[in-house]
């Protein structure tokens, strides 16, 4: 990671604010870290509009923890829920899959990494911002061809249905990449040369069925079941109709299970990181904040990965169980009062 840009003179550092941010069981603010450190808040203020953090900062600070050869990219974005924030830069509205509606927020962008070990690690985001003039799919685009450039060697990459449009498809086959993406229940697929049908309709075997995809080519098609709806997902291997064919319903599953850990990460990075809590308004310090909070979860996993801790989640939930239990044993005898000796009730 490389140093802040006033490392003589600043207060307030990244790993402070990520020691912060990860410690205070409330929404993190630039006074509250103030009080806490006893310096200026503006310290943390100048901190957060000072420093120019990107994602190349962030893949380089997991490189040495994962292996960059054989793994499994995934791809999903979040809402951080900003229902509030009429005056705060970046803040859009957006579909959400936690309150399936459209919501005030900020799209977050991710590219997520699970090495052959079992190592996972995010490697690459975006946050979503009008001026630019960029769909989802182009961030997903750019992202992909940084990660490659910058030394990742994935098999496979892997999506929801909404990034499985056609030239998000070609531009993978066309880095000779591997994936494995959902398709909505009405894409075209066919099994007879002229014949199309939608991919809802087919009589999809366990191990898989390779169709036709149109406008794309040869995959393999397989089915999920959610909450008793179907879920088909589209698996193509380059160049390797062998392995296409050999590619049964374990090896489905796996691939699958791995995309689940983007789920996870976007659980605990609000939950734990405090990455919907930035009090600031400027563009600059809310792309801080950010990052300071992805670096909060890369830690945390660092962590977890070298057995300190078993999970972030009780991590937080035990910060604070001495504080608490001298709270109570201080505070109860004051309170005797309230807990009168119980009588039983005399029978008429």
């Amino acid at each position: 990671m490389r140093t802040i840009s006033r490392p003589s003179t600043a207060r307030c550092t990244l790993a402070t604010y990520v020691s912060f941010i990860l410690s205070t069981p409330h929404s993190p603010t630039c006074c509250h870290l103030g009080e806490v450190m006893e310096i200026s808040h503006d310290s943390v203020n100048r901190f957060l509009l000072r420093e120019d953090y990107t994602p190349r900062d962030l893949f380089q600070e997991v490189r040495a923890d994962l292996n960059l050869k054989g793994g499994t990219v995934s791809v999903d974005d979040s809402v951080l829920d900003k229902p509030y924030s009429h005056l705060m830069a970046l803040v859009g509205y957006f579909w959400s899959g936690k309150h399936h509606r459209v919501v005030r927020g900020i799209n977050l962008i991710t590219l997520y990494y699970t090495d052959p070990q079992g190592r996972h690690q995010l490697i690459n985001y975006r946050i979503y911002a009008k001026t630019e003039n960029k769909t989802k799919n182009d961030y997903f685009q750019e992202m992909l061809v940084e990660v490659l450039a910058w030394g990742l060697e994935p098999a496979f990459v892997t999506g929801d249905s909404w990034y499985s449009s056609q030239d998000n498809l070609k531009m993978i086959k066309n880095h000779h990449q591997g994936f494995l993406m959902a398709l909505e229940s009405n894409r075209l697929v066919s099994i007879e040369k002229g014949q199309w049908s939608q991919v809802q309709q087919l009589a999809i075997p366990e191990d898989g069925l390779r169709v036709y995809l149109r406008g794309f080519g040869t995959v393999k098609v397989f089915r999920t079941w959610l909450k008793d709806q179907p879920r088909h997902y589209a698996l193509y291997q380059p160049n390797d109709d062998e392995a296409l064919a050999g590619f049964g319903r374990p090896a489905f599953l796996k691939l699958h299970d791995q995309h689940w850990q983007i789920e996870q990460y976007h659980r605990a990075l609000k939950q734990v990181c405090h990455i919907e809590h930035c009090q600031v308004r400027q563009p600059t310090a809310i792309r801080n904040h950010v990052f300071a909070a992805i670096c909060g979860y890369v830690q945390l996993q660092r962590l977890q990965a070298n057995d300190v801790i078993r999970n972030c989640y009780r991590l937080k939930r035990e910060l604070f169980n001495e504080i608490i239990a001298a709270f109570i044993q201080t505070f109860t005898p004051n309170l005797e009062h309230l807990n009168p000796q119980f009588q039983p009730p005399v029978n008429a």
